[in-house]
């Protein structure tokens, strides 16, 4: 039985380094019509090492990341943020903080020049809730309220293999970002493509 051929392959321009997934990705296809689903923690800012972010204090932004968000908001119909918030889930979070964060994250984002269309969150502890990652409830969910997403013009970026199977069950296509586990293979079948900072992938666009 012939079986589909990988290419992984590594580049380097300007001091930049990816991994793609050759049949998988072609981000020369990516135009106003296309859609991008962000993790949030690992992804936009740091995360607290076994902990949450509970406060607006606590939140901070990776390096590059509003500039990253100003070139996407060129080239996406769309951004969309997609995350888990457990830590609302247990008592440990305030709802209210959280509403804060979002507010000041998008509202610097936006000062920056760029935009987030919507931020969708999941504060349930059942691992098997539908709206929790790596179930697809929260894309779902984007796609009812923006009736023009094109799922098979889509891309979900996170620091998790919970995020990519996310976009997998979604049915779109996969960047891993290594911020937090960089132990994770990169020949994983769920990852279309990896870039060390959502920076890095911002100027493979």
């Amino acid at each position: 039985m012939p079986t589909n051929i990988i290419h992984l392959i590594t580049f380097t321009i300007n001091h930049l380094s990816f991994t793609i997934n050759k049949e998988m990705l072609d981000l020369k296809k990516i135009d106003k019509s296309w859609t991008l689903f962000l993790d949030r923690d690992g992804v936009i800012n740091h995360e607290k090492y076994q902990d949450y972010v509970h406060t607006w204090e606590e939140f901070v932004f990776y390096d590059g990341v509003k500039d990253a968000i100003k070139i996407f908001a060129a080239r996406f119909k769309y951004i969309i943020i997609i995350t888990n918030q457990k830590g609302v889930g247990k008592g440990l979070t305030k709802l209210e903080n959280l509403h804060i964060i979002h507010d000041n994250m998008r509202n610097e984002v936006e000062a920056a020049g760029g935009k987030i269309d919507k931020v969708y969150f999941c504060p349930d502890l059942d691992e098997t809730s539908s709206n929790r990652k790596p179930n697809p409830g929260m894309g779902l969910q984007a796609v009812k309220d923006f009736r023009d997403i094109d799922l098979t013009k889509a891309i979900m970026v996170g620091n998790t293999i919970s995020d990519m199977e996310f976009g997998r069950n979604l049915g779109v296509n996969t960047i891993f970002l290594p911020t937090t586990r960089p132990e994770v293979s990169l020949t994983d079948k769920r990852i279309d493509a990896s870039y060390n900072s959502l920076l890095d992938f911002a100027k493979a666009l």
